[in-house]
Order: C-alpha cells, then structure tokens, then sequence
C-alpha cells in the first residue's frame, strides 16, 4: 500500500452485522513509531524526544502546545497479554490484554479489558464484529493505525484496529478471562478460533508488562485537526527490562470525509520527518505488543 493510499479519505463501512447493527466506522487516526527500550533510562528521555518532537513541528509550522502538560508526571499502567499457549489469537490478528492504572504506587480504578482485531485491509477489519456479550458498558474504538514502513525509515503504512474496552467487573460477568467457555461467552467473535475445550489461556511469556506513559502535548496540523500526543516505554516487571519504547499521537474525529486533505497531508509529512529526526531511536518492524510476544525467539505469526 503506498503511502497515498495509506492516508487517503476512507470510504464510509457499508453493510451490517448478522442482527442488522451496521458496521462500525473508523473514527480515529492514531500515528505511532515505535522506540528502542533502551533510549528510555530516566523521565528526562522523555523530554529528550520531546525536543525531537517540537524541531519537527517547527520544521513545518506545525503548532506544538505542551501547555496543558506541563507539570504533569508519568503515567505507570500494568498491562498483561493473555493468549493460548501456541498464540492462537496473536496468529489470527486477535489481542487481549488487561490493564490497570496505578497512582502512587496503588491500583485506580477497575481493571480494564482490551479485546482488538488488527488488519492492513480496512473492510476484513471492519466486518469482524468485536462487541462484547456481557452486562456491562463497553465501547468501540476503531482506528486507522499509521505505522512506519518495516524496513526503512521515513515511510508509512496502516493498520486497522477494531478495539472494543470494558471493565473487567460489570455485574455478573465471570472475570475468569483464561477459562475459554467464560471467554468465548463473553468475546463470540473467538468462538470459531477456540474449538478446544481443554485449553486454558495464560500469561503471554509469563511477562507482566510495566508502562510508563508521559503526555506531551497537543499537535495542530490546522482546520481542526488537533491530536494529543504521548510517549511511553514498556518494562517487564521484575527486572525492570526495557521492552520496548513509542511515541503516538491521535485525533478522533466523526466523519472521515470531512476531515481537511491539507490538514491530512501535513500530518502525514509530521509523520515522516519526525522518522527523519528520531532515527536514532527508531525500532522498525514491530509493534509495542510483537516486541512482547517475541521476547522469547521463535515469534509468532501476526497481521502487525
């Protein structure tokens, strides 16, 4: 796919799901290059990218407000992949991961379930029904992922990611999420996938993911299209390893048609200096969640 193609106006999904509910919409474009684990070593690394970040901004007139960030310290979540023991759902396109916040050393709030569906092809993406058979609330983010291209840096290509996130306690719902009848009961989009009765999900690797997350600020590429950015690394726990760094920045909007092409095409040149600039830091041909899977050799297969 070239990067024209990539970042051109998506058409509207059309069609329904089996009860007549119509396919979900993208409704977000998030823009993501993933960093070297090892360039993060203290909470001044991230404001070392951050000045990558406001020259490429600069470079191209870009307005970078970081005003709304300032003073505010990292974000630390836990986050763990669960998957069968040959990968069954990475191999498929299929994550699940749980995460919770932390403040002051302590969990916040309920943990979070994250059940996504990643694709290059927009309508395969799209056609896969991700919602959920549980009690509770629950909501849809589906998103146009860019991505560096594999092999070389300054390039560009996407992912579909049809996510759908709930708490892990809505009432009457079996939180034993490796058990596959409670998990297929609640997730019918893996009932095709899990067809044995005996097999149990578990920790990805036994690695339990440690994320420290800084926000950075607000990017405006102008006629509206504003997108709030971050930078993170991933950690095991227990040794503290870094994984995996990235830096992201998203927009949601409500109709891809009516965001402005020129706005579109100023992002994608952000996108593609910024690779310029920080290739120093740069890891290409992963993901934050292939880096996990394949800590151990011998990766898996996936859609990423």
């Amino acid at each position: 796919m070239t990067d024209h193609q990539s970042h051109a106006a998506a058409p509207e999904a059309q069609g329904s799901y089996t009860d007549g509910h119509p396919l979900d919409d993208v409704h977000y474009i998030e823009a993501k290059i993933i960093l070297s684990g090892q360039r993060f070593t203290s909470v001044q690394s991230f404001f070392d990218f951050e000045k990558l970040v406001r020259k490429a901004a600069r470079q191209l007139r870009v307005d970078f407000d970081t005003a709304s960030c300032e003073g505010l310290r990292p974000q630390i979540r836990e986050v763990l992949f669960l998957d069968t023991k040959d990968f069954k759902l990475y191999n498929n396109a299929f994550i699940l991961r749980r995460r919770i916040a932390y403040e002051d050393g302590f969990p916040a709030g309920e943990p979070e379930i994250v059940f996504k569906f990643r694709h290059p092809d927009l309508a395969t993406a799209s056609e896969l029904d991700v919602r959920p058979n549980i009690p509770g609330a629950w909501r849809i983010k589906f998103k146009e992922e860019w991505l560096p291209e594999k092999t070389r840096i300054g390039g560009s290509r996407s992912l579909y990611s049809h996510n759908v996130e709930f708490k892990l306690h809505p009432l009457s719902f079996n939180e034993d999420l490796t058990d596959t009848a409670t998990l297929i009961g609640a997730l019918p989009a893996l009932r095709p996938l899990l067809t044995e009765k005996k097999e149990h999900l578990q920790l990805v690797h036994r690695t339990a993911v440690e994320e420290v997350l800084q926000q950075l600020g607000t990017l405006d590429f102008g006629k509206g299209l504003e997108a709030a950015s971050n930078v993170s690394v991933w950690r095991a726990r227990g040794d503290h390893r870094q994984l995996v760094g990235e830096f992201s920045f998203q927009h949601k909007f409500q109709r891809r048609d009516e965001l402005s092409a020129k706005a579109l095409l100023k992002c994608a040149e952000f996108f593609k200096l910024l690779q310029h600039e920080a290739q120093d830091w740069i890891s290409l041909g992963t993901t934050k969640t292939g880096a996990v899977y394949r800590l151990k050799g011998n990766p898996p297969q996936s859609h990423e």
